[in-house]
């Protein structure tokens, strides 16, 4: 009998593939389970930055108004099941292992374990018999595995450089394919602010009589003193609601998902007000600027490029007094490391340099050597935990400490830390 473990060591065995150039190995896999991606409606969602976040959001918000919901996110920071959830719940490691099962029988080609998981997720939400999935890409868009949907509405958080190697060399060509992920006919609702990648948008829109709708223009947004916000569209107008996740920029998020919700009313999701406020309410996503601990304040966030970074470094400076900041940091090797150490490093009073729970983690005496001069007072600690048990041991209660550079290493720390507190990590929206 096949056991929970050894589905995950068969997941270990696959192959870590990037982009391929054509989706025939999903497509022919999924037909061989009988396209279970056609039978739940989905919201599609790509983006550099906070498409997690507006994924979560957006899936909150269908689950209180009585929708069944999947969603479908990556990466998954102490458990794979965090992946794949319905109404919040991660797949029980019987279903998980069920369905695995049933994916690995119908293989007849190499498939990536990204492509593997999708896959399961699909095959899952239709044995649930979800309503509707919400559904994060991996990387980019066009050549996506999620992309073999063909989505009730698509949504692009935003566009900066980033997996050049695989997207293109300008924001352009980045937005190019992300913006494949818009079907024709479709709509299209984006936070994106550069010009060049707005005209790139609008071209794809153009060319697929699609619709596309922009923060800042058809939604728009208002920030209360209070820290509650207002949403306006063309067609709805909302009031005074509470975003739980920390930053000023999950508002742009948080309109995002309210604007996905109200496109696909016409297919049959109407959601009233009250569902509206109460799904924000609920929402948590783990590792983005997540507060782990109070005295002192221990922060996570898995900014993972030199967007995020700035970001995060905005978060910092106005939403979390301090009195020293201390940085722990990780990162993986193929990402702008030295763009994130020059916007986050001259901000810390002290960095510890450590290693992200992956094979393509940089080694932190290398980064010590490349980003010592945006901080002298570095030290480096290998190991995630051994390096949050230090930063314990001298932090004082007004201090602040925050993990960032990977979520990799954001799923370490909160290990970490959940087992200096005895707690499991809260897996809620």
């Amino acid at each position: 009998m096949v056991t929970y473990r050894d589905t995950i060591d068969y997941l270990r065995g696959l192959h870590p593939l990037g982009i391929r150039f054509g989706l025939d190995p999903i497509r022919s896999l999924l037909a061989r389970l009988n396209n279970p991606q056609d039978h739940v409606p989905a919201v599609l969602i790509a983006g550099t930055n906070g498409k997690g976040s507006t994924a979560a959001m957006t899936a909150s918000i269908l689950s209180a108004a009585g929708f069944r919901t999947g969603l479908y996110t990556s990466p998954d920071l102490t458990d794979v099941r965090e992946r794949i959830r319905v109404d919040g719940r991660l797949i029980s490691r019987e279903d998980m292992t069920a369905c695995a099962e049933e994916v690995r029988s119908r293989i007849r080609e190499e498939v990536s374990y990204f492509e593997f998981l999708t896959a399961v997720a699909f095959l899952y939400y239709r044995q649930r018999q979800a309503d509707i999935a919400v559904l994060e890409t991996g990387m980019g868009g066009r050549l996506d595995a999620t992309n073999v949907v063909t989505p009730l509405v698509s949504v692009i958080t935003n566009i900066s450089l980033e997996h050049r190697e695989y997207l293109g060399d300008t924001l352009e060509k980045i937005a190019r394919e992300k913006g494949g992920i818009v079907k024709k006919g479709g709509i299209c609702l984006s936070a994106v602010r550069q010009r060049r990648v707005i005209e790139t948008l609008e071209a794809i829109c153009g060319e697929r009589k699609a619709k596309l709708c922009l923060l800042g223009k058809e939604i728009r947004t208002k920030i209360h003193r209070d820290g509650t916000f207002s949403y306006h569209s063309v067609g709805k107008s909302y009031r005074r609601l509470h975003c739980p996740l920390a930053g000023k920029h999950q508002i742009a998020n948080a309109a995002l998902a309210l604007a996905a919700v109200e496109m696909i009313e016409n297919a049959g999701f109407r959601v009233d007000e009250t569902s509206i406020s109460e799904g924000l309410r609920r929402t948590h996503w783990e590792g983005r600027l997540e507060i782990l601990r109070r005295l002192p304040r221990l922060v996570v966030d898995g900014a993972h490029n030199p967007a995020g970074a700035s970001v995060l470094r905005q978060a910092l400076q106005n939403d979390f007094p301090h009195r020293q900041l201390i940085l722990i940091f990780g990162v993986l090797e193929d990402k702008d490391y030295r763009g994130m150490a020059r916007r986050l490093f001259p901000l810390a009073d002290r960095v510890i340099l450590t290693r992200p729970n992956s094979e393509r983690a940089l080694s932190p005496a290398e980064l010590q050597s490349l980003t010592e001069r945006h901080q002298k007072k570095m030290e480096v600690i290998d190991d995630p935990g051994e390096a949050l048990r230090h930063s314990l041991s001298f932090a004082g209660k007004e201090d602040l400490i925050c993990a960032t550079g990977s979520l990799y290493l954001v799923g370490k720390i909160k290990e970490a830390s959940a087992g200096q507190e005895g707690q499991r990590p809260d897996c809620r929206f």
